[in-house]
């Protein structure tokens, strides 16, 4: 996974809240939405010498239907949503409770948020845990829909759709299909002004990048007006500079296919444009690596060096 977020990353909240009593035996339906903190197995019912029916992920939306207690600990019969990715229709079975979270465990968001980072992070690193990737998207997801008023949940919401995008580009970008961009502008529409909306924005433009710009101009030229629009449209986003460091850059690259055309007006143009942007970096975004990156590009662009296609003899 790319890290995206190292500077925005919150604390890891892994403390358990208690679940509260249990009565001795199974009593009426409390129809508590809630989540696993780890995977565990279903069970026909509740006990763990009964019959085993499948594997419950991580972050896995389910149910509470009732409650009781057997093997000298908590245990749920729980109803798993069906159209997950491991849920084919809609299960029903006994799982261990120890690690249950639910719309009503105190810290719930925190704990489940926590998780979902150290998962991210198992993702990220070399012999990681299999599958820690989706376990970190289902288990930001549920943030917001268990507790919709967290502080939290703007930023579980966005991180969800962010690895889900992560997730799916790859296979895309090898089949040129379109993009599904719905979990992305869910964050826009339901945060909108936040910083989460300008990260989803900033990710929805990927969906409009050329697969190969094959040495034409056309690519380069509208995504670096794509690029600065973006720069423009939200100053104080955390990929602003990004975006204006793309803008230039593609500007750079557009003055190097202009020359090899032999259309040198329009590749002073395109050098004269690269130059102002990356500028601007330097002047607007003074903290960060843009700023070194930007005078890098300036460097070149005044010394005329070959940004894409042969040098120039």
């Amino acid at each position: 996974m790319v890290k995206r977020w190292k500077i925005f990353r919150l604390p890891l909240l892994l403390a358990l809240a208690a679940l509260g009593p249990f009565a001795a035996g199974s009593f009426a339906a409390d129809n508590d939405r809630g989540t696993l903190i780890r995977e565990e197995t279903l069970y026909a019912s509740a006990g763990a010498s009964s019959q085993k029916l499948s594997q419950v992920s991580r972050g896995t939306d389910l149910t509470v239907l009732e409650r009781t207690n057997a093997d000298g600990q908590p245990w749920i019969k729980a109803s798993l949503a069906a159209d997950q990715a491991q849920i084919s229709k809609e299960v029903t079975g006994w799982l261990p409770a120890k690690t249950l979270i639910t719309s009503s465990t105190a810290n719930g968001d925190q704990i489940i948020f926590g998780q979902a980072v150290d998962s991210e992070r198992q993702a990220e690193e070399r012999g990681g845990r299999k599958g820690a990737a989706e376990d970190a998207l289902r288990l930001y997801a549920r943030v917001p829909e268990l507790f919709p008023g967290s502080p939290l949940a703007a930023e579980a919401m966005w991180r969800a759709a962010d690895i889900r995008w992560q997730l799916a580009k790859p296979g895309l970008l090898r089949s040129g299909a379109p993009m599904e961009e719905k979990y992305l502008k869910e964050v826009i529409a339901k945060f909108p002004q936040s910083k989460q909306a300008e990260l989803a924005a900033f990710d929805l433009l990927e969906g409009k990048l050329c697969a190969e710009w094959r040495g034409q101009a056309e690519c380069p030229e509208k995504e670096s007006v794509l690029f600065e629009q973006y720069a423009h449209e939200h100053p104080q986003s955390p990929k602003a500079a990004e975006a204006l460091f793309h803008a230039a850059w593609r500007q750079a690259a557009l003055a190097d296919i202009h020359r090899i055309n032999n259309d040198r007006e329009k590749s002073e143009a395109a050098r004269k444009k690269a130059l102002a942007l990356a500028q601007q970096i330097s002047s607007q975004y003074p903290e960060g690596d843009w700023k070194p990156r930007a005078l890098d590009l300036v460097y070149k662009l005044e010394k005329k060096i070959t940004l894409y296609g042969p040098a120039e003899e």
